[in-house]
């Protein structure tokens, strides 16, 4: 990640203020960390802040293959007919709501925190340690290295990847993430390792049309090319287009499959050897990063509120997550760099800014929408939208207005997607019945609000809760999931919006507050402590059932 941190500085020209303020060795998570998994603390080892919202929707079985298959449908969303201006009075796109969302599952890493006995055994439920008694055999302390994989997909029309967050002017793109954390309980790893790729590394690929990254997707030997888009080698898709997505353990990695049933075209991308994936040696003592080959492998058999990555912020293994809190924006910029800070950015008195107003581009910087903006953490040592004041914290989303031919020319269409189906086995290492789907039969809302809350007046108490809210102070909506029968699917579909989506048939409450639920107390594994910590990261609801089963396999039920 170094050289890809140097070829960056090449290709963007910085403004004094960015220069300054820039280091050439930080790593992915440190210079794109809103596309990184939430980690259990706001701070880096470093001290810069790594926070960003995560509204989702978690899915749970007990059936064996329910915890490492998963087969969505998704409708990409149309941006709105009335272009956004700098005013803000405008329409409003999708890179300005959301730099990705994503499907999720749970990855073993052998290397990976808390790094007690490099043993992991693929799509096994005997990895669930969770209890939180240090005296337990089963002691959150003593679970098997975990990553978190991200299947992201990245809006069009705005500054161009690796700085920003569109592949296209147009057309979007999707990538296969896939997060640990090399630290143990007591110990960081190498400061090499750490100057290089973080205590986060990431495998990136890019999802292609034939399954080859387009460069190395390990975190130590990434290089440009594996961040830069080649519409020649990958998946593009169009706004509207619907997807079918199949998320499958094979014997040469975790694959990812998208077949774009709207135009025919098709992309993959397996985590294997083959591909150059690569976990980072948890090495302490070492004087310089390694990275061993890797094909990661689902870590669990099912999906529960067991199932759990003990590093992150959330307490899921399956689910759909949407990542907000990252555009606000700037007219104090007008050329094509990217700079540090926005002079002026949105309400804020001329000549002054708010810290969380960083990593900003003028209109000359976008692929198609002429708008200046900042990305907000994605600049070292900067801060995410603390006073959640952006555009996604408005009345910008679909379903936001009550008149509903406004809302339309105004917002974009909501995200639709259909609850996943699985593959069932018989038992842990049996083969799947690929000829048979089965629905999840438990849902659950959870969103990591108490975990970016450290900002507000008066801060967020993630030990006791107390000055936790939902939705945040400052802003002025916060989304939430309804259910539809789409159109598309012929089906029941999840969408990501406001209370006046036409059509919507359950709310759950109508509001965020009510949907998500009360605070929840997790335990943790404490990289300090070698006790445990209890933390208030979210609040979440779990429903005793699924409200929208998919009818879009054998209609098969758990």
């Amino acid at each position: 990640m170094r050289k890809l941190s140097v070829l960056l500085l090449a290709v963007f020209s910085f403004s004094a203020a960015a220069h300054a303020q820039s280091d050439n060795s930080k790593s992915f998570c440190q210079t794109h960390p809103s596309l990184c998994t939430e980690l259990l603390n706001p701070y880096d080892y470093e001290g810069n802040y790594t926070g960003h919202d995560e509204p989702s929707v978690l899915f749970y079985s007990e059936k064996s293959g329910s915890g490492n298959s998963s087969v969505y449908f998704i409708t990409l969303p149309q941006d709105p007919p009335v272009l956004p201006n700098q005013s803000g009075t405008g329409g409003t796109f999708n890179f300005q709501l959301h730099p990705a969302f994503w499907f999720g599952m749970a990855m073993c890493d052998t290397q990976g925190f808390p790094n007690l006995t490099n043993v992991c055994e693929p799509d096994s439920d005997e990895n669930i340690f969770d209890d939180p008694s240090s005296s337990s055999p089963k002691w959150i302390g003593y679970h098997p290295g975990t990553a978190f994989m991200e299947m992201q997909f990245y809006p069009p029309g705005w500054v161009l990847w690796p700085a920003g967050n569109s592949c296209d002017p147009l057309q979007w793109c999707a990538a296969l993430n896939i997060d640990s954390v090399a630290d143990s309980l007591t110990t960081l790893n190498n400061a090499d390792c750490l100057n290089t790729v973080g205590d986060e590394p990431v495998n990136f690929a890019f999802i292609t049309k034939n399954g080859v990254p387009a460069g190395p997707p390990d975190p130590l030997n990434a290089t440009l090319a594996t961040f830069t888009p080649d519409g020649t080698k990958m998946l593009f898709m169009n706004s509207g287009d619907t997807l079918k997505v199949t998320l499958i353990d094979t014997s040469e990695g975790f694959k990812v499959d998208i077949l774009d049933l709207t135009t025919g075209a098709h992309g993959l991308m397996v985590a294997s050897i083959a591909n150059g994936f690569a976990h980072v040696k948890f090495e302490p003592t070492s004087t310089a990063c390694h990275v061993e080959p890797y094909a990661f492998h689902p870590e669990f058999a099912t999906s529960s509120e067991h199932t759990r990555v003990s590093w992150a912020a959330h307490s899921y293994n399956v689910a759909f997550s949407d990542e907000i809190g990252h555009f606000e924006y700037c007219d104090g910029i007008t050329d094509a760099n990217l700079h540090a800070t926005c002079p002026s950015t949105g309400g804020d008195p001329p000549g002054s800014f708010d810290v969380d107003d960083n990593y900003c581009f003028g209109p000359a910087a976008s692929s198609l929408i002429q708008i200046g903006g900042c990305f907000g953490d994605f600049s070292p040592g900067g801060l995410g939208d603390l006073d959640f004041d952006g555009v996604p914290y408005g009345n910008n989303w679909p379903g936001t207005l009550r008149n509903a031919d406004r809302d339309k020319r105004l917002h974009s269409t909501p995200v639709l997607f259909t609850s996943p189906l699985f593959f069932p086995r018989n038992g842990d290492d049996g083969p799947y019945h690929q000829d048979t789907t089965k629905n999840y039969n438990r849902v659950a809302f959870e969103v990591n609000l108490p975990r970016i809350e450290l900002a507000t007046n008066p801060p967020c108490n993630r030990t006791t809760g107390l000055n936790c809210v939902n939705p945040p102070p400052g802003a002025d909506f916060y989304p939430f999931y309804t259910t539809t029968e789409s159109e598309r699917f012929a089906a029941c579909a999840w969408q990501l919006g406001g209370p006046y989506i036409p059509e919507t048939l359950k709310e759950f409450g109508g509001t965020s507050t009510a949907e998500f639920g009360p605070l929840l107390l997790l335990a943790y594994p404490s990289p300090v402590d070698p006790g445990f910590t209890e933390r208030y990261n979210n609040f979440r609801q779990v429903l005793p059932n699924n409200p929208c089963k998919s009818t879009l396999g054998d209609e098969g039920d758990e």
